[in-house]
């Protein structure tokens, strides 16, 4: 389970607030206008932002004092973050330890990851012979390696075409489905939210609010969600 208690996140002038609970093993989409705070709102999470105040709590355990590499998190932004310089078994070895020569463990695992994916045969590669949607398919491939309970999607599918979008989101639920792992994903897309998550998050007006279910929120939404889809 993971637990915001009072935690309140700074930057420039921004001021980003959070009292909630996310349940274990929920899907969650996080929605609100542009500059709201929800990439703010990860970063929190993840310890790539230090909070002003309060606590980032994983099943009663306290992250707040913890580097990002310490945390049992897992974050995947929208550049996918492969290494151009690296074939794909490279690249996806780097979950298992920053190391540029994996042994032959760790390029099994990586290429084990790959077909799990749907890009088995293809650890050869590089990232700039693969379509947008093998490139996001081998940064989640990275992401499974890592084995995070809590999974942070910063917008990851935006740069591709509605049906793929709608492939990478139906296979990221399958894989961490079956682990039972958490996830938050950042999305400006309803529809998006309501295939891939059951619970939705709005981040508006200086506050990151308690998980609400997704159709709810977006079929009655409140006025600061309601502008940003157009239905003022």
């Amino acid at each position: 389970m993971l637990g915001l208690e009072g935690l309140v996140l700074r930057q420039g002038s921004f001021r980003l607030a959070a009292d909630l609970v996310v349940p274990r093993g929920a899907a969650v989409a996080v929605m609100g206008p542009s500059g709201g705070g929800k990439s703010t709102l990860l970063a929190g999470i993840a310890g790539f932002l230090r909070p002003e105040a309060g606590h980032v709590l994983w099943d009663g355990r306290d992250l707040t004092p913890l580097p990002p590499g310490r945390r049992p998190v897992g974050v995947l932004f929208q550049d996918n973050n492969l290494f151009p310089h690296l074939d794909l078994v490279r690249n996806v070895a780097l979950g298992l330890r920053p190391a540029l020569r994996p042994g032959r463990a760790e390029r099994a695992a990586a290429e084990a990851a790959l077909e799990r994916v749907g890009l088995g045969g293809l650890g050869a590669r590089r990232p700039a012979e693969l379509s947008g949607g093998q490139q996001g398919r081998a940064a989640l491939a990275r992401l499974l390696l890592q084995d995070r309970p809590l999974i942070l999607m910063d917008e990851p599918f935006a740069a591709l075409g509605p049906a793929q979008r709608a492939e990478m989101l139906d296979l990221t639920r399958a894989v961490l489905g079956t682990r039972g792992a958490t996830l938050l994903l950042v999305t400006h897309d309803p529809a998006e939210a309501r295939r891939g998550c059951e619970l939705a998050i709005l981040v508006a007006e200086g506050r990151a609010h308690e998980p609400a279910p997704v159709g709810g929120l977006i079929d009655d939404p409140p006025p600061a969600l309601r502008a940003y889809l157009g239905r003022g």
